[in-house]
């Protein structure tokens, strides 16, 4: 049995199948395993909790896991042993969540792109057709993630206590949410994962995009990420295109291509759940 998981901050996606491809179990969903903001007996706690990974932990062969979090070493070994206790008869591959991004979306197996994450957090790297590069080095949510979830949430708050957001957006944010200020410190500063619980306004925007004010959030965000991270490739974006994966990018794509004019730089392809198209890649890597 293989399992391949694509892992983000808010949730992860696991799916088990054979050499051939074929799904042996329904997909398998936890809470997100990002081994950068939560503790190894946290980790542990959350895998345990799944029935089915549980039940078929001696079955596993193979485990390609692609993760937010998992793109310093000191994390990325902390999950992989993790992992390894839990499932004792598997040879595990642990990589950052830009090459789960990187496979799902590139035309060719060694096509040359520039790779976009935007979900709960964002990333941006370049690749060669063979390995990752990285000109920023990502201090996290506080600090960057900019055009993520969690940075999207974050703007609704500000703008909602600050009150910039408009009336009617407004009244349609308090009906949704529960917006009193002890509740939202709480789930920031005293609670696990506030990157996630922070990127969960986003949905709000997403359902709101028709509002000129969502509209111009949106694309001002797009404009802070393309300038600080998809511009430090500016060689490389004389000549390829740049791809985009997770959630905010799929329901953004007209922002997106509308900041990619302003600034000059090509869009290809839009890939809302990368897991899928790992499969394929991992299938054939296992036979060969």
């Amino acid at each position: 049995m293989i399992l391949i998981v694509d892992s983000g901050s808010t949730k992860s996606d696991w799916i088990a199948v054979d050499n051939n491809g074929n799904l042996l179990l329904e997909k398998i969903r936890t809470k997100g395993l990002n081994p950068a903001i939560i503790s190894k007996k946290k980790l542990k706690k959350t895998i345990k909790k799944s029935k089915a990974l549980k039940s078929n932990r001696d079955k596993v062969n193979y485990i390609y896991f692609y993760g937010a979090g998992c793109g310093t070493e000191n994390p990325r070994l902390a999950l992989k042993t993790v992992l390894q206790e839990f499932f004792p008869n598997a040879k595990i591959l642990v990589a950052e969540d830009t090459m789960a991004a990187v496979y799902a979306t590139i035309n060719t197996p060694t096509e040359l792109a520039v790779v976009c994450i935007l979900g709960t957090g964002s990333n941006c790297s370049y690749f060669n057709g063979k390995n990752l590069e990285q000109r920023v080095n990502s201090l996290g949510y506080s600090i960057m993630d900019d055009a993520s979830g969690n940075y999207f949430g974050k703007q609704l708050l500000r703008a909602y206590y600050f009150n910039q957001m408009p009336e009617d957006l407004k009244v349609a944010f308090e009906e949704k949410y529960n917006l009193e200020a002890d509740y939202i410190k709480y789930n920031l500063y005293k609670q696990p994962n506030p990157n996630a619980y922070l990127a969960q306004f986003a949905e709000f925007m997403i359902l709101n995009k028709d509002s000129i004010y969502i509209k111009e959030l949106i694309k001002s965000g797009m404009r802070e990420f393309a300038k600080n991270m998809i511009l430090q490739y500016k060689e490389e974006l004389k000549t390829v295109p740049v791809h985009f994966a997770g959630s905010i990018a799929f329901f953004c794509q007209e922002e997106i291509k509308e900041v990619a004019v302003e600034l000059g730089f090509k869009v290809g392809n839009f890939e809302r759940r990368p897991i899928e198209g790992l499969v394929g890649f991992h299938t054939k890597a296992v036979k060969s």
